[in-house]
């Protein structure tokens, strides 16, 4: 099938479109119109066009943009090779996986971390990161539907926010200092979820109270 040629793409395929474009210009004129309109230039869409999809400017912008990371995770982790991995290494690889994404408009992720720290967008900024722990889970192949479903994207949210933080001022080469950073994060959550499975095993071996009286009451003979 053809590509579709950007006059003829509806607001949300130019949203597709332009997301990954904008930070490139966002890491020199932040997350404004003058960044999206040069973004927009790149494929020849006029500026007004690209500023209706994204009616709500910066947040927008910044929103789509971790979207278009959350895809790029997903064609980078296919099934057969995330089937390959570890659990702690599908956890690992999906978190600096982002960050590499990110890393060439570094400046940019600052500029959009201090929109998302405005009192006004800090719903957002809780939505976003839950997002992005959901959708790691969800490329590692996690099926889970009760409580632990929750609990894993709690503690993926912290880890990845904590992580993201210390890439933000992390010079070293190769991003040691992150990478160390998040191994060390890994390691606690996997001794947190190591007492969680030891303490429901814990729970099935107590006796039953309920089962102890009823063979008060009607003893085996």
């Amino acid at each position: 099938m053809d590509p579709i040629a950007p006059q003829d793409m509806t607001l949300d395929e130019l949203r597709l479109a332009l997301a990954p474009l904008i930070p490139a210009h966002a890491v020199f004129d932040g997350w404004d119109d003058e960044a999206l309109a040069m973004a927009a230039a790149e494929i020849g869409v006029p500026a007004p066009r690209a500023r209706l999809a994204f009616p709500g400017g910066a947040t927008d912008m910044i929103d789509a943009w971790f979207d278009s990371i959350d895809r790029a995770s997903a064609l980078a982790f296919p099934l057969e090779r995330i089937e390959a991995m570890k659990i702690r290494d599908r956890i690992r690889g999906l978190v600096m996986h982002r960050l590499e994404v990110i890393h060439p408009h570094k400046e940019a992720l600052r500029r959009a971390l201090a929109i998302l720290a405005l009192p006004q967008n800090l719903p957002l900024a809780a939505r976003l990161a839950w997002r992005a722990a959901d959708r790691m889970w969800r490329i590692a192949g996690d099926q889970a539907t009760d409580f632990n479903h929750y609990s894993k994207r709690a503690l993926l949210s912290g880890v990845y926010g904590s992580t993201t933080l210390v890439y933000i001022d992390d010079d070293s080469e190769g991003l040691a200092a992150t990478r160390a950073f998040l191994d060390r994060r890994i390691d606690d959550v996997m001794k947190i979820e190591k007492v969680k499975a030891n303490w429901r095993g814990s729970r099935e071996r107590i006796p039953s109270l309920s089962r102890f009286l009823g063979r008060l009451r009607y003893p085996v003979v």
